[in-house]
């Protein structure tokens, strides 16, 4: 029997994960989801990106550093993510970049988020920090 997580409104079974790290959800980003801290920053990119995918926005809001975090989130216009790419990842100490391409579409029209973001290792854990957006 396949096992069915529900994450807010959506329901999920043993599918591949939307981070595209070609692992199934429920082995991937669904732990990290659930509270488990990620090991690495792009652990954390990609759970980040499943989270937009998912709608997540308490555990956005949880792993954004408490400098940059925004009150709130979910005002925008609805986003259809399409897709992610991992470009670079670099970690120095509690310091880390990762690069990416995210893919998505806005009212039928399709666009690109190239960013190199920031990240901070704090209390075990971490943290988005900001990024730089990038031309592809």
């Amino acid at each position: 029997m396949r096992q069915v997580l529900y994450v807010g409104v959506v329901k999920l079974k043993e599918t591949n994960c939307p981070c595209e790290s070609g692992r199934v959800y429920t082995k991937c980003c669904a732990p990290f989801h659930e509270g488990a801290a990620t090991e690495t920053a792009e652990q954390l990119m990609r759970s980040r990106y499943s989270a937009f995918v998912l709608n997540l926005h308490a555990y956005l809001l949880a792993t954004w550093h408490s400098s940059t975090r925004p009150a709130t989130l979910g005002d925008e216009e609805p986003v259809r993510w399409l897709g992610l790419k991992i470009k670079d990842a670099q970690t120095q100490a509690s310091h880390a970049e990762v690069e990416f391409i995210a893919r998505y579409k806005v009212g039928g029209k399709a666009w690109k988020l190239h960013e190199r973001s920031r990240f901070v290792f704090e209390e075990g854990r971490w943290y988005y920090i900001d990024g730089d957006m990038l031309e592809s």
